[in-house]
């Protein structure tokens, strides 16, 4: 086993490849553009003697990043997963700045959150340790605060994965931000694996955990309820984000917001991607709701799992009917669930005059659109994950080949359809 204070020579040739990459060129999935050169992440680095902090690849856009969190409050919606009174949502914010100067870059995770991530994450990823991480310790590349640059920006939702935390999609929105969009990453607290609040309420505790134990698709109700509150929240979010596109702070302890924040939104361009059950609202969210003009599905079903065994799931509307915007599927080769995505993705393919365009990558599975894309090679190099769980957890691939690749399908498919003036 290797020192889990360093990484490997070909670990670090993987890395130093995506940087000379991914790192100085904008991500495309056929041709690659120089674009400003940024500083770049280091492989794995040693914390303490047991413990050792990932990095995340730099974002190759000509824009420097601001970000800063947002606790949202639908009072006319109660928690489905808790007895609370309200539904409460924490989204984080990604946009281009007018300048970093005086901002400090922000934590990929909360000190909460991290603490309580190798507790509770490894429930839905068995492949990830339960201890030699400083989770905590992970930095983006955007800086908390900053002012936002002037002019209005397309805005792209981001729903993750069922079970998982906004923060594993840092590295994708950081690189859109990069190039001019405003990004907003939303957690679906008690779905979410773990959230933390700004203060604890009655009913929680200031980091709420994921009420599931288990694949949400082997029990129909459930997987009907989450999709369908993922889908309320992203609704939510989006009124909320017309507030604050007309001047109001739609935090619910008003703490100050990014100055010109809400005049970089321009909600009549508005996109969504999501990864698995975030790709499935992603779609489906599109199709009922005329506000969003565009999505991308990162491998998510678009049916309901069957009633009983045998039997098939129904078809969510928008696979049944189609839909008149575009949508993007993603997917991969190695995605253990392939024959029972295909049937929705067959049909959502099929319809005629359609809007919709699918792609794959190769030698990769299901986590390999998440930031595990990167860590899970240097959690392997650090001694802390065998090839075979990284192989099950992303693939085999390459983070010097599946990092630009992602970046290029999504940002060419939103630069396509929702380009930045």
């Amino acid at each position: 086993m290797a020192d889990r204070r360093t990484v490997t020579k070909s670990a670090a040739v993987a890395v130093a490849m995506l940087l000379a990459g991914a790192g100085h060129a904008q991500a495309r999935p056929a041709q690659a553009q120089p674009t400003q050169a940024r500083p770049q992440p280091q492989p794995a680095q040693a914390h303490t003697a047991d413990e050792v902090t990932v990095r995340l690849p730099a974002p190759t856009g000509p824009h420097r990043t601001g970000v800063t969190a947002l606790h949202l409050v639908d009072r006319s919606r109660r928690d489905p997963w808790e007895p609370l009174p309200v539904r409460e949502v924490m989204v984080t914010v990604f946009y281009p700045a007018r300048t970093v100067r005086g901002c400090p870059v922000a934590p990929q995770m909360t000190e909460g959150a991290a603490k309580t991530l190798p507790h509770v994450d490894p429930l839905f990823h068995k492949e990830l340790p339960t201890r030699g991480v400083n989770w905590a310790a992970t930095r983006t590349h955007s800086h908390t605060g900053a002012p936002a640059l002037p002019a209005r920006r397309p805005v792209l939702l981001y729903s993750p994965g069922g079970g998982d935390p906004r923060t594993l999609g840092t590295g994708l929105a950081e690189e859109l931000a990069s190039h001019g969009y405003v990004i907003v990453t939303i957690d679906h607290p008690g779905d979410t694996s773990e959230v933390e609040f700004p203060h604890r309420m009655k009913g929680r505790k200031k980091v709420r955990t994921t009420v599931f134990r288990g694949d949400p698709r082997k029990d129909p109700a459930l997987f009907r309820s989450m999709i369908d509150t993922r889908i309320a929240d992203s609704r939510f979010v989006l009124n909320e984000l017309e507030a604050l596109a007309v001047g109001r702070n739609p935090d619910a302890e008003r703490r100050p917001l990014p100055q010109g924040l809400g005049r970089a939104l321009d909600l009549r361009r508005t996109g969504i991607y999501g990864h698995s059950a975030g790709g499935t609202t992603a779609a489906e969210a599109m199709y009922e709701d005329r506000r969003i003009v565009a999505a991308v599905n990162l491998e998510g079903f678009l049916d309901h799992p069957p009633e009983a065994p045998g039997r098939k799931g129904k078809l969510y509307p928008v696979a049944r009917y189609g839909v008149d915007r575009p949508l993007l599927l993603l997917g991969t080769d190695g995605f253990r669930h392939q024959q029972e995505l295909e049937r929705s993705w067959s049909a959502m393919l099929a319809h005629p005059h359609g809007r919709t365009r699918r792609h794959q990558l190769d030698q990769a599975t299901h986590g390999v659109f998440t930031d595990y894309a990167t860590i899970a090679p240097q959690l392997q190099s650090a001694g802390l994950m065998t090839a075979d769980n990284r192989n099950k957890l992303v693939g085999a691939i390459d983070p010097a080949v599946s990092i630009p690749l992602l970046r290029g399908y999504v940002h060419s498919f939103f630069a396509r359809h929702l380009p930045v003036h």
